[in-house]
């Protein structure tokens, strides 16, 4: 007990014995709101002798996690789209075994003839650099297949093996399940009398349970998690995982991200499945780069925008390989994403470039079926994140060992104010003034110990569409 306006945490009323006595409060001593620093799980496979499951650990370097969990594995491969992106993102890493009965995707080079030229054998797969093995006149087809054979081997950071047979070399994904089936495959050869057919990969089948992954991580509040599989059976557990520790008593909130590079048709489908505010699918149809690397880079980019309310319109995705030409979107279809819950990601202007239209979540439907806007910017979700983060911190900090009484609700009702009103500073709400009369605090009718209140957050959105029309004088 203390005076009628000012209490103690340690000095006791009861003290007798003459003296000065001090205490320290230090519960008002932030007035600002919270930085938001965005942590990022990317959840993917190993091909190491790890186990079904690894610890959760931190991302420090690319070479690291190479000879950790195997040179151009999933996990691999994710790190280093992640980095390439964005170099400084608080990065974390948990990851899977393949499922032990997965099937590796399939496919090969056939070498044919015999040179009668110097040259040179190109191969492309996937994302990566141009693979060139020389060819010397009089090679034969066989001599050929077995560089390239090894000239693929000696490049650990493929996402593939190689074993030559006679002239054919055949080409398996180190990872088994179905992202082996995106690895693109293809080869040129200028040496005259040689021949070259690539047979692209498939049959990659049986991805692994992201389950225990994510209840290994579910305590640990990732603001971000990037899922290296994008089948439906895997994102409909990452949603649940999603809005279970987005409860009102956990207070995780997290963006799921996941990448496709399918057709419009196919990533359409899978988000109407999804439907959901905290999940994304970034989609760049034809893109050489995997779905896992593309989710990867996307996240960190997103990332590296701490201001909840900014839009991620334009934003470079750094190392994203472009698409071909026949691969690019047009505008229709990318208005077609945009109304069915995929957020496309195009070729910039440079042609050398991949970059985001518009960052929204798989979120179209409210349960009943109808038409429903109100999450459809993943900027709008960001923010009502980090609002009720900065409301949590500021009554977590004032009132830890309150007595509840109607002068509390005052002062509660008086410190939401001050949190909203340095948002609206931020140019993250809006109208808050506005909203005032809507800002509700009371006690609860059933629980003599809750308070309650309603708390007015008026977005501000992002400057997404400019009309305008040209008056003629003549």
């Amino acid at each position: 007990m203390a005076s009628p306006n000012i209490s103690f945490e340690q000095i006791l009323s009861s003290t007798r014995k003459p003296g000065q006595y001090l205490e320290w409060n230090t519960k008002l001593a932030l007035r600002n709101l919270p930085t938001n620093r965005q942590k990022v799980l990317l959840l993917a496979a190993h091909t190491a002798s790890l186990g079904a499951l690894t610890e959760l650990t931190e991302v420090v370097s690319e070479d690291a996690i190479a000879n950790r969990y195997g040179a151009g594995s999933q996990a691999h491969l994710m790190v280093r789209a992640a980095l390439t992106a964005y170099a400084n993102a608080a990065l974390s890493l948990i990851t899977i075994a393949d499922h032990s009965a997965g099937v590796a995707a399939k496919g090969s080079l056939v070498i044919s003839g015999t040179a009668t030229s110097d040259g040179i054998l190109r191969i492309i797969l996937g994302a990566a650099d141009t693979l060139l093995v020389a060819v010397n006149r009089d090679d034969t087809a066989k001599t050929v297949a077995e560089a390239a054979a090894k000239a693929i081997n000696d490049n650990t950071s493929l996402p593939v093996t190689a074993a030559a047979n006679d002239a054919t070399i055949n080409i398996s994904a180190k990872n088994k399940g179905t992202e082996g089936n995106s690895i693109t495959l293809a080869a040129t050869v200028s040496a005259a009398g040689i021949g070259v057919q690539a047979t692209t990969l498939s049959g990659g089948d049986g991805d692994p349970d992201i389950a225990p992954a994510l209840s290994a991580v579910a305590a640990e509040g990732h603001d971000i998690i990037v899922c290296g599989f994008n089948g439906e059976e895997n994102l409909l557990k990452l949603r649940r995982h999603l809005e279970t520790v987005a409860n009102p008593y956990e207070k995780r909130w997290a963006i799921g991200i996941y990448g496709h590079s399918g057709s419009l048709a196919q990533a359409t489908t899978l988000a109407k499945k999804l439907n959901n505010g905290f999940m994304l699918c970034a989609w760049y149809r034809g893109t050489p780069s995997l779905p896992s690397a593309l989710a990867a880079a996307y996240g960190v980019v997103m990332a590296s925008e701490e201001d909840p309310a900014r839009p991620l319109n334009t934003l470079a995705l750094p190392g994203i390989a472009v698409c071909a030409s026949k691969d690019k979107t047009l505008r229709s279809e990318q208005e077609s994403a945009l109304y069915n819950g995929v957020a496309p990601v195009e070729t910039g202007a440079d042609g050398t470039t991949a970059r985001i239209v518009r960052a929204i979540t798989t979120y179209v439907v409210s349960s009943n079926g109808t038409a429903d806007e109100s999450l459809l910017d993943v900027t709008t979700v960001r923010t009502l994140i980090y609002v009720s983060r900065a409301i949590t911190q500021r009554i977590a900090l004032r009132f830890p060992r309150e007595k509840l009484n109607d002068k509390t609700a005052q002062r509660v009702r008086s410190e939401l104010i001050d949190v909203l009103m340095r948002c609206e500073e931020l140019e993250i709400l809006e109208h808050v003034e506005a909203n005032l009369d809507k800002l509700l605090v009371e006690r609860d009718s059933q629980n003599p110990g809750m308070l309650d209140a309603r708390i007015p957050a008026d977005v501000v959105n992002g400057l997404h569409v400019f009309a305008a029309v040209v008056d003629l004088y003549l």
